[in-house]
């Protein structure tokens, strides 16, 4: 039987409530209607969050089998977790970037690393990114400005360590005088991270327990400064063994969520089929297979069922 491994919460003071109220009268009258609104909600949140130590140096092995061509990556992580398990203290690893060809699974992994660790989750979309204030906020004089990505993960989130998670970072782009990646510089580095402080909110932040996990399809686009800062791991596509593995985890995530009526394992003949799949596709086309089985009135899952799934049917398959 599988051992459970209770994570363990202590605490830590992410902002001063007396910074935010010195912050509320030294803007006085200049300070507009939104910074106002999100200062009353610090003091109302508090400047305390969760920080979420492990208790096992094995919390991470269940990765092995859930993202299998990730194992160079999670035996490094182990090595940090043993450290935090050893000192009672907060997981902390070195900033990582995930080089891979699309749908490998890297996004995948980030979720499923947070998840191990029981602790918060924030996904940002680089290639969505124009300037670097939508990582660390615009100043609170310009029109419609607001705080950046990080200050809203630790105002609004639970814990002080999320796993935040910058999605194709070699895809961020922009003009060039609003640097998306300019941030970054800072965050990546631990002793400076304490000492965040967002445009917007001019609140000293202590951002440094943040889990920072990059991904990108490669890394000729990114400054080297940046690179620097992070360890770099090359993601292959799944092997056959490695594929079913996911594609059977996916599968039993799937049943064991819904009362469907499935059996709680599929059939060689399905696994072979859904590894022929990129690990980004497979959910979708277990989705549309499900419901193409039920269409038949079936609680098997045959191959066919894949087979006749099309793109873009799953989409509208909203579980």
């Amino acid at each position: 039987m599988a051992s459970m491994h209770i994570p363990l919460a202590d605490y830590r003071t992410i902002y001063a409530v007396e910074a935010v109220e010195k912050a509320m009268e030294e803007t006085g009258a200049q300070r507009n209607e939104s910074l106002n609104a999100l200062y009353d909600r610090m003091k109302k949140l508090g400047g305390v969050r969760y920080v979420i130590k492990p208790s096992a140096t094995d919390s991470l092995d269940p990765l092995y089998e859930q993202c299998p061509n990730f194992s160079e990556v999670v035996d490094d992580l182990k090595k940090y977790l043993a450290l935090a398990v050893s000192g009672n203290e907060p997981m902390h690893f070195t900033p990582i970037l995930l080089l891979g060809e699309p749908g490998v699974g890297k996004t995948h992994f980030a979720k499923a690393l947070a998840r191990q660790l029981s602790t918060g989750y924030e996904f940002v979309s680089m290639s969505s990114l124009t300037a670097g204030w939508i990582l660390s906020g615009a100043s609170s004089q310009w029109n419609n400005a607001k705080p950046g990505k990080v200050a809203q993960a630790l105002i609004e989130g639970e814990y002080a360590n999320p796993v935040v998670v910058l999605d194709e970072v070699d895809k961020a782009g922009g003009d060039h005088r609003y640097d998306p990646l300019g941030a970054l510089y800072g965050l990546l580095e631990q002793e400076t991270a304490s000492h965040f402080k967002d445009e917007f909110v001019e609140v000293d932040m202590d951002a440094s327990h943040i889990l920072w996990v990059s991904t990108a399809n490669e890394a000729r686009h990114l400054p080297e400064p940046i690179l620097s800062r992070m360890l770099v791991y090359e993601i292959p596509r799944p092997d056959q063994d490695a594929a079913r593995a996911i594609a059977a985890q996916l599968y039993r995530d799937l049943v064991g969520a819904h009362d469907w009526g499935f059996a709680p394992e599929p059939g060689d003949d399905v696994l072979d089929c859904m590894a022929a799949l990129p690990p980004r596709d497979m959910r979708k086309a277990l989705l549309a297979a499900f419901g193409n089985a039920k269409l038949a009135g079936r609680d098997t899952l045959q191959p066919g069922d894949l087979e006749s799934t099309r793109p873009g049917r799953s989409r509208r398959m909203g579980f």
